[in-house]
Formats: structure tokens, sequence, C-alpha cells
């Protein structure tokens, strides 16, 4: 079984590709690139969704010269890396606390389903975010637990969200759901591959 996590070989090996074509050749303009490329490693609709997801990510920029296009690794990539995965996990950790907040109130009044998935996506959520303190913990220092509050936090909010589904009707029906659904994001055994 493949968890979502997992990453794509195809889209990051098309990545590498371009990236590295980029790099040892900084003075290709597009269409020059594009031969290099194109049809030997992918098609040529490939070729520009993957180099637009490598320009979205900021590992690759472009500059006009004349009616040109050129393209060149970012320099402060590393940089940019770490200030958007910070904020995207802090805009994530301030969203799920107001989440939780609203699910106190409504969530009695939902569906099974409704109250199912919006479990799941809450815990998968928790999950992503205190990932992503810990990312950001083992970038700024290694040796220390600088998101100590966030990470207790987020513990304590995972425990709201599974003690409202606890005192929840629906209970004995919700939860097994929501616990199997949450299997992907947890650490895999090696040995059962």
């Amino acid at each position: 079984m493949v968890s979502h996590i997992e990453p794509n070989v195809e889209i990051y090996e098309r990545e590498r590709i371009i990236f590295e074509t980029i790099k040892n050749n900084p003075n290709l303009h597009h269409n020059a690139l594009l031969k290099q490329i194109v049809p030997k490693f992918m098609a040529k609709t490939t070729f520009e969704k993957t180099r637009d997801s490598l320009l979205k990510k900021e590992i690759i920029s472009v500059t006009k010269k004349g009616n040109m296009k050129f393209y060149s690794p970012v320099q402060t990539f590393e940089e940019k890396f770490r200030h958007r995965i910070e904020q995207k996990t802090n805009n994530s950790f301030h969203d799920l606390k107001l989440q939780i907040k609203r699910l106190d109130a409504d969530y009695s009044h939902k569906d099974i389903d409704e109250k199912t998935t919006l479990s799941n996506s809450i815990l998968k959520n928790l999950i992503l975010t205190d990932n992503g303190f810990t990312f950001l913990d083992s970038f700024k220092n290694p040796k220390k637990t600088l998101y100590r509050d966030e990470h207790l936090t987020i513990q304590q909010l995972m425990n709201h969200v599974f003690e409202i589904i606890r005192r929840d009707k629906d209970f004995e029906i919700i939860f097994p759901t929501v616990v199997s659904n949450l299997e992907p994001v947890m650490p895999q055994n090696p040995l059962d591959k």
C-alpha cells in the first residue's frame, strides 16, 4: 500500500532532469532547453507542467532577455523553502485551533459521514502540522526542540478531537473508521513491505 506521503518517483525524476539540465546549461534559452529534454525524457506538456511546478516551488527562476526566456536555479532556495514551511506550518496551526473550537459546537449536529470526514481531515492536518514543526526544529537547531509548546498543543488538540468523537452518540461507528483512515500517516514497519 502506498501512502499519500510517499514521493511520486516519476515526478521527482522529471523535476531532477529539468533542474539538472538548467543547472548544467545556464545559457540555454527556453527552446534550446526544450530540445534537450523533449522527447528524450518526457513529452512537451509534461515538461511544461514540471517546469511550472519548479517555478512555483521557487526552485528555479526565469529571466527574459529580449524575447527569450532563460531559467536558473534559485540561489536562496533553502532560505525561501524554510520560510515557506514556517509560514504554512504556523498558518495551519492557528487555523486548526480555530477549526477545533468550532468543532466543539458543531460536531453533534453533523451526519456520520461529515463527522468522519471532518475528524479525519483535522487529525491528519494536526499530524502534518506537527511534522512541519519537527522539520523546522531540525533545520534551526537539531539539538533542541524549539517548538516544544506547539508540539504539546498539537498533542492536546488531537486528544480534544478524540474526546469530541468519544462523547458523540455515533462514536462506535465513527471511531474505527477514523483510526483506520489514519493508518497511511502512521509509521510503517519496513518488514511489512
